[in-house]
């Protein structure tokens, strides 16, 4: 069975999520620049005990970072996510990091990271970021 590919944004430059955090342009550079996309790994659900996939491609463009992949379906969670996906039921994505450097805005409400260390990108239901959502690459 062909592997499922999915591409999109994970995270958007300037965009408040849910937990008031902003990434700043750049913010995913450096980590991208030590691990390349195969140091991040694509989960479901953040869950990190069944990697449903693998991650080819990520970059910084204009809009933020942009995630290009293949859910496997050599796993039972990995052929449900894919099914899920085709369905139209689940297009969220979330990233799994670490804060390595961030600042209040102007404002005091919101945390605004200039440097993390990506870890993973998540296939989720509900993402903190609702703008971050995947797309099915059709080849």
């Amino acid at each position: 069975m062909k592997d499922l590919e999915i591409e999109g944004h994970a995270s958007l430059f300037w965009t408040r999520d849910l937990n008031d955090d902003v990434a700043a342009a750049g913010a995913f550079a450096a980590s991208l620049a030590r691990t390349g996309p195969g140091g991040v790994k694509m989960l479901h659900q953040h869950d990190d005990a069944e990697p449903v996939g693998v991650w080819d491609e990520m970059a910084e463009d204009a809009a933020g970072l942009f995630v290009r992949g293949r859910i496997l379906r050599t796993t039972p969670r990995g052929r449900l996510v894919a099914a899920l996906v085709e369905a139209g039921a689940l297009d969220g994505l979330s990233i799994g990091f670490r804060a390595v450097k961030a600042r209040p805005d102007d404002t005091g409400r919101l945390r605004v990271l200039t440097a993390v260390e990506l870890w993973e990108v998540s296939i989720v239901t509900f993402p903190m970021l609702p703008g971050a959502r995947l797309k099915r690459v059709d080849g």
